[in-house]
């Protein structure tokens, strides 16, 4: 009933909150075998850490990982693989200020009203700070995948606020700090960002993710589909308030003769569908659109009550991103990753791929 697991055959336990000694995950049914070391998690892990841009939460944390078990002379072993990543640059005290009131927006009142305790360290559990350990998870997902389907999931900022990105080149965006695949805005995306920041507000975003080379024949009908997992994985992380699998809400107002792709002797001339029907993927990219919601915490007072339900007045200090969207297309990538990977396995043990 925890809910703190995501997968059936390849398993992710996370654990940890934002201000504790360490978090981490158990990474359970990853086949026995797969080359791994921690430098293989790292280089995902550095992609998504904080403060490595003016853009970001200023936190510096290092999300050095340490593989705990599950390997033994570089090699996977088949049983459980621990991932801790410590936490060494929290500031407890920046929250002192919200510890008996609710940030509009945050989860501070939905965890008070469930638990009848919170964290308010820095959001405790509800924190970003926990997709750490999801990326951590989706590098080994996502090294199984390219080693024995040659899958490819890669992701970018299509939107940043108003300020829509059009794609240009997949080689573009490991040379910016937006995960954006167009050089040529990055100029008009800091000077907005800069704004945002001395306003002391937070704006939202837009992510694309896009697993290629995914066989057909992946999911199930009916409660386990693809895309129903997909969802439901990216549903998980932090702020994602909308998921669209391919054309998503473009297809209100497609006609059948629009919408439906089309199938060729060479293979379907469109991916409306992004890459998945009936619950079963096509062979084609499966792709994937996420709404991310502006940060709540934010410098811009605003009425919220505290415990006692009395009318306060909210103003959030401290280290945070103005637009949480900036960091989130490595853990979209990594989620995408291991759902693909936990049916993989599945159909694997059904029907032998």
């Amino acid at each position: 009933m925890a809910a703190n697991t995501l997968g059936e055959m390849f398993r992710v336990t996370n654990f940890g909150e934002s201000h504790g000694p360490a978090i981490g995950c158990v990474v359970d049914g990853c086949p026995p075998g797969l080359a791994l070391d921690a430098s293989d998690i790292q280089a995902e892990l550095d992609r998504r850490k904080p403060g490595t841009s003016r853009h970001v939460t200023q936190r510096r944390e290092p999300d050095q990982v340490e593989i705990l078990s599950g390997v033994y002379e570089g090699k996977t072993t088949g049983t459980p693989i621990g991932l801790l990543i410590r936490n060494t640059d929290a500031r407890s005290k920046d929250y002192s200020a919200i510890a008996e009131t609710f940030r509009p927006g945050h989860a501070d009142y939905a965890y008070w009203k469930k638990y009848g305790i919170r964290d308010p360290r820095g959001g405790g559990r509800s924190s970003a700070r926990l997709t750490a350990p999801t990326v951590a998870a989706g590098a080994i997902a996502k090294k199984w995948l390219a080693e024995h389907h040659a899958v490819v999931v890669r992701g970018y900022m299509s939107q940043l606020g108003p300020i829509e990105i059009p794609f240009e080149s997949w080689d573009q965006i490991p040379e910016n700090p937006f995960f954006a695949a167009n050089a040529t805005i990055i100029s008009e995306l800091e000077a907005y960002m800069d704004e945002l920041r001395r306003d002391g507000d937070s704006i939202g975003a837009r992510i694309e993710v896009v697993a290629s080379n995914v066989a057909p024949g992946l999911g199930e009908p009916l409660y386990d589909r693809l895309d129903a997992d997909i969802a439901h994985a990216m549903m998980g992380l932090n702020a994602v308030k909308g998921v669209e699998i391919g054309i998503g809400f473009g297809c209100v107002t497609q006609r059948g003769s629009e919408h439906g792709d089309e199938i060729t002797p060479e293979g379907f001339r469109t991916n409306n569908a992004g890459g998945v029907l009936g619950g079963i993927s096509t062979g084609q990219d499966v792709t994937v659109s996420l709404a991310i919601k502006p940060t709540s915490s934010i410098r811009v007072e605003r009425d919220s009550i505290n415990k006692l339900g009395e009318p306060v007045k909210v103003q959030t200090l401290g280290r945070h991103d103005p637009c949480v969207g900036i960091r989130a297309t490595p853990i979209a990538e990594a989620l995408l990753a291991i759902v693909l990977m936990d049916h993989a396995l599945r159909h694997r043990g059904q029907c032998g791929y």
